[in-house]
């Protein structure tokens, strides 16, 4: 693998993002304007205009790096570069439209198909999750900045499942009653969920859906694998990123890792019970 200095990298980006974040509480200030990308998928102004700012400012600081971008039309010459951003200007645009603060703003750099590096930023609050897969994990908050670790609970009993407010798939219920889940949280934003597993205020986030993009993923899993936990398929396989095909055909488990082998074993009746393949797109 081509080496890169990420810990140089990281503080560019987490300025970046922050600016980012300026442009997202102006939009949040006013009414939105929204359409609709296909079914139960909104787009709002705050979207396109977050995406134009990250795309140019990080063409312009890392002008060798590939891009991928959601509101970006992706035209696979990146796929020509070992190293790409991945690019999600507003993850949970319905949360951003219902106001309640549970949205981010996610940057990941993927290396030779492997998220090294992320930053999550909630606007809102102000929260700035980072990290680099092979060096640790950070929150920066108005009271300075922490390391993260995930926490290292492994009995299901115990564990704190984090679930998604406006996208619950009713699997989650069959696999939480399968693993004996008791306890859970809602949170937006698929960053928001996985920070939380990073600081150990929560063990265990499952979407067993399809629906998820690479840009969807790269920054948590860099942020959560730096701080200890992991990130898989439903079939316990890893990520890999700039693909032809940026889906998540296979959901996603994210976990503090400490009985991860053990999630994935239970899950998988529930999914064949439903007739999803391991190898058929769901």
């Amino acid at each position: 693998m081509m080496e890169l200095a990420l810990e140089k990298i990281l503080p560019q980006v987490e300025v970046i993002v922050r600016k980012a974040g300026e442009i997202v509480r102006r939009y949040h200030a006013q009414a939105d304007t929204i359409d609709w990308k296909g079914d139960n998928d909104p787009v709002t102004a705050a979207d396109r205009a977050v995406n134009d700012f990250l795309v140019s400012e990080l063409k312009r600081t890392f002008p060798d790096f590939g891009i991928l971008a959601e509101e970006s039309r992706d035209d696979l010459t990146r796929l020509n570069n070992p190293v790409i951003w991945c690019i999600d200007p507003l993850d949970g645009t319905k949360e951003f439209i219902a106001r309640n603060g549970e949205f981010s703003i996610m940057v990941g750099l993927a290396l030779e198909q492997v998220a090294v590096l992320g930053v999550v930023y909630q606007p809102v609050k102000e929260f700035m999750y980072s990290g680099i897969r092979t060096q640790g994990a950070w929150l920066t908050t108005s009271r300075g900045r922490k390391a993260l670790h995930v926490s290292d609970i492994k009995n299901f009993e115990d564990f704190r499942l984090v679930v998604s407010r406006s996208h619950r798939n009713p699997i989650v219920d069959e696999i939480k009653q399968a693993l004996g889940v008791n306890h859970e949280r809602i949170s937006g934003s698929v960053g928001l969920k996985c920070g939380l597993i990073a600081r150990g205020d929560a063990d265990l986030y499952l979407h067993p859906a399809p629906g998820l993009k690479e840009w969807d993923t790269c920054a948590p899993e860099a942020i959560l694998v730096g701080a200890g936990g992991r990130i898989t398929d439903c079939w316990g396989r890893p990520f890999l990123y700039n693909q032809p095909d940026v889906r998540r055909h296979f959901g996603l488990v994210a976990s503090n890792d400490v009985s991860h082998t053990e999630i994935i074993a239970k899950l998988l009746p529930v999914l064949d019970a439903h007739g999803l393949s391991s190898t058929q797109a769901w």
